[in-house]
């Protein structure tokens, strides 16, 4: 009965500190779920957007190709052979079949993808696609369109309005016939009739694609192989392989980008709660002595970890969601990469992934709770009565195997391939690495405090400062958790963007060498214009290419396919080889192929590749480009156009004769052929760089959060160890020691822990920013660059973080010096 009594007695006066503690320091609990809540609303507001563009951007494609249950789909823009149709139509296992031409076309401003379809078969196989017109015989006229309601409402017209389509390289005026009420709202297609799209723009006797519809219990085994060379087999399932592929990596690297936030609020937790139970170590102690186990303090201060998650996982939820809403609006469903462009994204609410990033709130806060408090349940009784609050003895020797230990298995963890093409054991690499780096900071203040701490300084607050971080070890570790964490991850992501931004910039400068640069829209310029624009006075030399996208697997996103002059020998400045030459073959016909290329399809100098259009290509070399994630391949014009036919060109870089005016070309040019686009390659440099701040913009905006949360963190934990220490700076005050000197030892103590902070926290940021820059970047989007320092960033960096922790120390010292003296040391008595 006595036992059962001492322990209510045990729990009532833990409760009772419980509720103390959090009426004392408010701030401090009430800073550490907003640690949390900023981890769970980035990683959720994350996942919702990049699942809500993916979700719309399926959409479309489901829009465009139908119901089919197959698809033979065009390797390149240039089609195949429409006799391929009525082989398949008579295939064993296909029901019905379907032909299409599919074109990209523009009316205006206004883009959007034009479909030639029969009419009879379309409605057997996609009927989504079959246009609603006021007359029966409009599916077969050869001037009608009929436009979904995107369409129709972006263009502002009505039925029977006419309209000028631009497609393959010719304005066809058509009558706006009807609708398409099967074709989802943010999908902006136009169909015709088929014989008129290959007629009217230049398809005669070319398909883009044929949808197929399956007997009943047919499979599609044996169907590629009679395929031509030009043509491939899709399937939804392949389909949505590509479509996945297309932004995969990118945003794998944002939820994981997202979560840093959350693992920097775990570590904030892990710094307030370790204060805490430190500084009630002599309580608990106490309710020990009184009947509660040492289960009992654990579980205590995981229940104060639980409510800190509940509450900061609720909020974060919420913040994610507006955070969501608005990243759609401003930025778009790929938050400005431009993987998913043309057509809007809808914000679609995800419970699974809602409560996914909640229990990741939970376990965070939690985590961050239990392990102090696991710490201080194991300490005796009678000697954490008499501990003066830190839980590492000053004079034993403390332990800095388990720190190397998680380091190595980072670095070993750093050189495993990638899993399905993501970076995973880059990214637990990281994490080993982190978690390495934080294990480690007691050893290192240690180490750094020493040789200081031993000197005979007659400057008495740095003396103090310094014995007193020397001597208490886990006080300064703790405090330097959260710095650490978050100046780390921080110094890591601004090494890796600006390394990449560096090496974009660079390699900018070095293929844009051409003094203007010229590009059709919505077609081609044929030999005549060719040679026509060549003629213009002023111009020394026209290198014009074509580019195409080029299927070289069903389930991956195309390369860029690049016809152009390749100059023979070492040096092409616009090709930046990193492996091979340009230099002639005998044999095979030479392609080179890009780094992203070469490493998603396995490829290197001396293999021989397949194309559609020929068997036999060597690749002559591997050339640098930051330009096309999926890979592009360049081959010389005169073959391309050799094997393909097509002597078409879309682009053009020219050189001017010295003394001539770029304005005075560049009118003459768009005098000859209206509708290009002329830039200078200054503007072109500056265009693609804005492109890549805005791909980053969410990745600079953690780097913000990092900053934020990490000098919260110091402000945090300096002021919560500072009023923790008024008994303290009250004795100095009886020996002597006058306020003004215990104000500047905390200054000095406050500058000496964000020096050490900033000099781990960047040690470890450049260490994980090699496993970003060498693992995580070439796993995920297949190039490589040379690692670049930002020493203005990493300097204001550690001068922020000394400033914010000298000054957070002073602000907090005066209200824990501005008690008498007397009654501060009262409570010891």
């Amino acid at each position: 009965m006595r036992a059962d009594t001492g322990f209510l007695r045990a729990r009532l006066a833990l409760g009772w500190m419980i509720l103390g503690e959090w009426r004392a320091h408010p701030a401090r609990w009430l800073l550490t779920a907003v640690a949390i809540a900023i981890g769970v609303a980035l990683g959720f507001a994350v996942h919702l957007v990049n699942g809500s563009a993916l979700a719309s951007f399926e959409g479309a494609l489901n829009s465009v190709n139908g119901a089919a249950d197959l698809q033979v789909n065009a390797r390149t823009p240039l089609g195949f052979d429409e006799r391929l149709y009525p082989r398949l139509l008579a295939a064993r296992g296909i029901a019905d079949a379907s032909p299409v031409v599919k074109l990209d076309a523009r009316v205006g401003a206004v883009r959007l993808t034009l479909l030639g379809l029969d009419a009879i078969r379309a409605a057997q196989v996609t009927k989504s696609l079959i246009g609603i017109g006021a007359s029966p015989g409009d599916a077969f006229a050869e001037d009608a369109l009929f436009l979904s309601e995107t369409a129709r409402r972006a263009l502002g017209v009505k039925t029977g309005a006419r309209v000028t389509i631009t497609a393959n390289g010719h304005a066809v005026p058509l009558r706006v016939a009807g609708t398409l009420p099967g074709v989802a709202d943010g999908q902006s297609i136009a169909v015709i009739d088929i014989a008129a799209a290959q007629w009217r723009f230049g398809r005669l006797g070319r398909l883009d694609r044929i949808d197929l519809k399956r007997a009943d219990g047919a499979d599609d085994t044996g169907l590629a192989a009679r395929l031509p060379a030009d043509a491939v087999l899709g399937t939804a399932r392949s389909d949505g392989s590509r479509t996945d592929a297309l932004s995969r990596a990118y945003r794998v690297n944002l939820d994981m980008l997202a979560l840093v936030a959350l693992l920097t609020g775990g570590f904030l937790v892990f710094s307030a709660q370790s204060l805490s139970v430190a500084r009630r170590l002599r309580a608990f102690a106490l309710v020990r002595t009184l009947g509660l186990p040492r289960a009992g303090i654990v579980a205590t201060v995981a229940a104060e970890g639980l409510v800190i998650g509940l509450i900061g996982a609720s909020v974060g939820l919420a913040i994610g969601y507006a955070l969501a809403w608005a990243a759609l609006s401003m930025l778009g469903g790929d938050l400005g990469a431009g993987y998913f462009a043309g057509g809007g994204a809808h914000l679609v609410f995800a419970p699974w992934a809602a409560a996914g990033f909640f229990a990741l709130g939970l376990v965070a806060a939690i985590g961050g709770s239990v392990v102090p408090a696991r710490i201080a349940a194991r300490a005796a009784p009678a000697a954490a009565l008499r501990n003066t609050g830190d839980m590492i003895d000053p004079r034993a020797r403390i332990a800095w195997a388990p720190a190397l230990v998680l380091i190595v298995c980072g670095g070993v963890a750093a050189l495993l391939p990638a899993v399905g093409g993501l970076p995973l054991f880059g990214f637990a690499a990281m994490a080993l690495i982190l978690a390495g780096g934080i294990a480690g900071m007691p050893w290192l203040a240690r180490a750094l405090l020493a040789p200081l701490a031993r000197a005979d300084g007659r400057n008495v607050p740095l003396g103090l400062a310094l014995r007193h971080l020397h001597g208490a070890p886990g006080q300064a570790a703790t405090a330097l958790c959260g710095i650490v964490a978050s100046t780390a991850l921080m110094i890591a992501m601004a090494m890796m963007v600006f390394s990449f931004r560096g090496a974009v910039d660079t390699w900018l400068g070095q293929v844009l060498s051409a003094d203007l640069y010229l590009r059709t829209e919505g077609g081609a310029l044929d030999p005549q214009a060719q040679a026509k624009l060549a003629r213009i006075p002023g111009i020394a030399r026209v290198a014009f290419s074509r580019q195409i996208p080029l299927s070289l697997a069903a389930d991956r996103p195309p390369v860029v396919l690049i016809a152009r002059p390749v100059a023979t020998g070492e040096a092409d400045p616009s090709l930046v080889l990193i492996a091979g030459s340009t230099t002639a073959q005998p044999g095979a016909v030479p392609v080179w192929v890009s780094e992203p290329a070469a490493r998603l399809y396995r490829r290197q100098v001396g293999d021989m590749v397949a194309l559609p259009f020929h068997a036999r290509f060597r690749v002559s070399g591997v050339w640098r480009d930051y330009a096309r994630q999926q890979g592009a391949i360049v081959m010389r014009d005169g073959d391309y156009t050799r094997l393909t036919g097509d002597a078409s060109r879309d682009e053009a870089a020219i050189m001017l004769r010295p003394g001539t005016r770029g304005d005075t070309v560049t009118a003459a040019l768009r005098a000859a052929a209206p509708g290009v686009a002329i830039t200078e390659p200054a503007t072109l440099r500056r265009f693609a760089l804005q492109l890549f701040d805005r791909s980053f913009a969410v990745t600079y905006l953690l780097e913000a959060i990092a900053i934020l949360v990490g000098l919260a963190g110091v402000a945090a934990t300096m002021s919560a160890q500072t009023i923790a220490r008024t008994r303290e700076f009250g004795m100095l005050r009886h020996i002597g020691v006058s306020r003004r000197q215990v104000t500047a030892m905390l200054a000095s103590e406050g500058a000496l822990l964000g020096a050490i902070g900033g000099i781990a926290g960047i040690g470890l940021g450049a260490v994980l920013a090699q496993v970003l820059i060498q693992v995580i970047n070439p796993q995920s989007f297949n190039w490589t660059m040379a690692t670049l320092v930002p020493w203005g960033t990493i300097g204001c960096v550690a001068l922020a973080l000394v400033i914010a922790a000298s000054v957070t120390a002073i602000l907090a010292g005066r209200r824990a010096t501005a008690i008498d003296a007397v009654r501060a040391v009262r409570e010891d008595w």
